[in-house]
C-alpha cells in the first residue's frame, strides 16, 4: 500500500500541466496587450515586457521539467514509442539533478526579476532594492550549497 501511494502524485503532476496552460494564456495575453502599444512604448518599457515574457518561458520550462522528471522519478517510467519525439533529458534526471535544475531555474527567474527592478530603480525605494538583492543572493547561495552537497554525496558514493 505504501508503494502504491506514489500514484497520489500523478494528479498533482497533471495539475501542473493545467498551470502550464494557464501560464500560456497569460503569456499570450501579455503579447496581445503589447502589440497595439509597441509604437508608443519606450524602449525600456518594451524591454520590461520582453523580460516578463522570458520570465514566463523560464517558469514554463521549469514546470515541464518538474512534471516529467518528477513523474518519472516518483510515480512511473514514461515510455515513449520509438520514432516519436522524445525529450533528450527524459529519464536522465534523478531527484538530485532535478533539484539542481529547479534551483538554477529559480536563480534565473530571480535574476530577471532583479533586472526588472533595476530597470525601474528610480521608482523603487533603496531599502526595497536592497531586499531584492539579498533575496536573490540567498537563492544563489542556496543553489550553490545544494550543488556542493550533491557533489559531496556523489564523491562519497563512488
Amino acid at each position: 500500500m505504501l508503494y502504491a501511494s506514489r500514484w497520489v502524485l500523478a494528479p498533482i503532476y497533471l495539475g501542473l500541466s493545467a498551470a502550464l496552460l494557464l501560464l500560456g494564456v497569460k503569456f499570450f495575453q501579455e503579447v496581445l496587450h503589447t502589440v497595439p502599444l509597441v509604437l508608443e512604448m519606450s524602449e525600456a518599457d518594451l524591454v520590461l515586457v520582453v523580460l516578463s515574457l522570458v520570465d514566463m518561458a523560464l517558469v514554463g520550462g521549469l514546470l515541464v521539467m518538474v512534471m516529467f522528471s518528477g513523474y518519472e522519478n516518483f510515480v512511473s517510467r514514461i515510455d515513449v514509442a520509438d520514432g516519436t519525439e522524445k525529450l533528450s533529458w527524459l529519464g536522465k534526471l534523478d531527484a538530485g539533478s532535478l533539484k539542481q535544475k529547479v534551483a538554477a531555474s529559480i536563480v534565473a527567474i530571480s535574476s530577471i526579476h532583479l533586472l526588472r527592478a533595476f530597470m525601474s530603480a528610480h521608482t523603487i525605494p533603496n531599502d526595497k532594492l536592497m531586499w531584492f538583492v539579498i533575496i536573490h543572493l540567498t537563492f544563489v547561495l542556496s543553489a550553490l550549497g545544494m550543488a556542493v552537497v550533491d557533489k559531496m554525496n556523489q564523491h562519497h558514493s563512488h
